[in-house]
């Protein structure tokens, strides 16, 4: 299948596989005599490997080690520790998330409540930048 066809089949811009060819995340086309690229169903499910990668949140850089050069047989236990990784970042950004959501609730009802007050925002350090300064200090005297 030509260009044109493949990147209707996927969805994808023929930019985007011409990038994926030249960036080795594809075997390169073979030609027609034409001249123009020439693509096979191996190729197809490539790019669709390469889509629902990208959803996951995997680099380019990951793809490249998961997908075989040329033809072969996916590295089965490298894609499944490769899933675990990425599953151990989900979490660990989650976590992230959740702490960052629970702090800016926090700071809105501290802001509410000060504003009401007639305050300006007063902040406090938080513990451990506090707990910082203070053996700074004991270290100076």
């Amino acid at each position: 299948m030509k260009i044109g066809d493949l990147a209707q089949r996927t969805g994808m811009a023929a930019s985007a596989i011409r990038f994926y060819e030249s960036s080795g995340l594809l075997p390169a086309a073979k030609r027609g005599a034409n001249g123009y690229r020439v693509y096979d169903e191996e190729t197809l499910q490539r790019l669709l490997v390469i889509q629902t990668a990208q959803r996951l949140g995997f680099s380019l850089d990951t793809m490249r080690r998961l997908l075989p050069h040329g033809s072969g047989d996916m590295p089965h236990d490298l894609i499944l520790q490769s899933l675990q990784d990425r599953l151990s970042e989900i979490d660990a950004m989650q976590a992230s998330l959740s702490q960052q959501r629970e702090e800016t609730v926090a700071l809105m009802n501290n802001l509410q409540t000060q504003w009401q007050l007639g305050r300006c925002l007063e902040l406090a350090p938080p513990p451990i930048a506090a707990q910082s300064r203070q053996r700074a200090n004991q270290e100076a005297s």
